[in-house]
């Protein structure tokens, strides 16, 4: 990695706290300090502070000057009404990323297409990762820089969520990742109808697993911040 592809503090900052949001290090309905989230990450306030302020902007935390930060929590409301709207933003992102892509991410999304198929196991983090670089070469090959600014909040509250409600990893990734590569594959072909029928089927399979966690035992359903 060059010095300019290394991530500046801000972004470090964000890296952290995201994924550890995202993994419910920090939980849902936790009330943090400031200093608290300098000594996690090991970083000065000014890059905690720019990191949250992201964070907020994509509904993660909220800041409350005189308190702390209070992570958002996670409700199956919310993540349907999440998933409502990612359908046809992220049918809209796989449609022009197949029309539009060059041929170096068109490489990248075969590469992470492949990833996926190969892809055994049951390591969230590892998962999370591969999941964050297929959004990434998504959206950047749609060559339009407010899908960014609406996906990334869908994307990964709805990311959070999933992770948060798994009761058996290793079955619920394989199937995943074969519907995260049949969108990639898709995409790297030039083939938008094809791109787009296999988003339709990534998000059927999220809501399908959102319903699911309605049938569980009370005390497996999100937090609702109560």
């Amino acid at each position: 990695m060059t010095a300019q592809e290394r991530p500046n503090k801000a972004d470090q900052a964000y890296n952290q706290l995201e994924e550890m949001i995202t993994f419910q290090e920090l939980p849902p309905g936790a009330m943090l300090s400031e200093a608290r989230l300098m000594q996690v990450t090991d970083l000065g306030r000014t890059p905690v502070r720019e990191a949250l302020q992201r964070l907020a902007r994509e509904g993660m935390v909220e800041i409350h000057p005189s308190r702390g930060v209070f992570v958002s929590p996670i409700t199956v409301e919310a993540q349907f009404k999440m998933l409502e709207l990612r359908r046809p933003v992220e049918e809209l992102a796989v449609r022009l990323a197949a029309q539009r892509a060059d041929p170096d991410q068109r490489d990248e999304m075969y590469e992470l297409a492949d990833r996926f198929d190969q892809y055994e196991g049951a390591d969230l983090k590892a998962f999370g990762a591969f999941l964050k670089r297929a959004h990434r070469v998504t959206v950047r090959a749609a060559g339009n820089e407010y899908l960014l600014l609406a996906m990334a909040p869908l994307q990964g509250l709805s990311r959070r969520f999933w992770f948060g409600q798994l009761r058996d990893p290793a079955t619920e990734l394989s199937l995943a990742a074969e519907l995260h590569a049949n969108v990639l594959r898709a995409t790297g072909d030039a083939d938008p109808d094809r791109a787009s029928k296999a988003s339709l089927a990534l998000n059927d399979y999220l809501v399908e697993f959102t319903y699911s966690t309605l049938k569980r035992p009370r005390s497996h359903l999100p937090s609702d911040g109560a």
